[in-house]
């Protein structure tokens, strides 16, 4: 799939508050500062589509960017950002939850994993809690050429063991370097075939 165009269309801090013309959307979640930002210009390759940060928790509402004028990526913000209050981070988890379990336009969740570094139980934690919510789900690898190849793989190879201490079969993966653009075709391609599958059914 060619992304011919990529727009941004608001932040919204409900779920309510959401488009509503039944596009297929796809969003993305992990913790804070795993590089949703970089992916997701990556994806649409615009350079400043998602304004990256360095400073974690930028995003704090849900973010819709339409793609092709045909489905929507949606930027939800991270989790396992300390540095907020209590009261905050119960709101961002009560948006992440009820968009994820309310939005029946969502088509799949793609988890983002740092894959430099060991398998954290926050991340595990959230992916297992996808599974109890019977939310379809993917995961992606980011931030691949920051380390050296043998120690991503070791990475991804001790998070996958660590998943299937819970999991009889693990969900769809891609490794991805936003610097090296690598990894953007196959998910665009998954995103493709799910489109072409969801318009069957409506």
């Amino acid at each position: 799939m060619e992304v011919q165009t990529a727009f941004f269309v608001g932040s919204f801090p409900t779920v309510t508050k959401c488009p509503t013309d039944q596009k297929p959307e796809y969003a993305f979640i992990g913790r804070s500062n795993v590089g949703k930002s970089s992916l997701i210009n990556l994806l649409t390759n615009r350079n400043e589509l998602a304004r990256t940060s360095q400073k974690p928790g930028k995003t704090q509402s849900l973010n819709f960017y339409v793609i092709n004028d045909g489905w929507y990526i949606v930027d939800l913000p991270g989790y396992g950002y300390a540095k907020i209050s209590k009261t905050k981070r119960k709101e961002w988890e009560r948006m992440i939850h009820g968009y994820l379990q309310r939005r029946e336009w969502l088509q799949t969740a793609f988890v983002l994993i740092d894959a430099n570094i060991e398998p954290q139980d926050i991340d595990i934690e959230f992916i297992n809690w996808m599974g109890d919510a019977r939310i379809p789900f993917s995961i992606i690898f980011t931030k691949a050429d920051k380390s050296k190849p043998n120690e991503i793989d070791a990475n991804i190879e001790a998070f996958q063991k660590k998943l299937m201490e819970n999991w009889e079969e693990l969900p769809p993966q891609f490794v991805t370097s936003a610097r090296n653009k690598e990894g953007a075709e196959a998910i665009l391609q998954y995103i493709d075939e799910i489109n072409q599958r969801s318009e069957q059914f409506y």
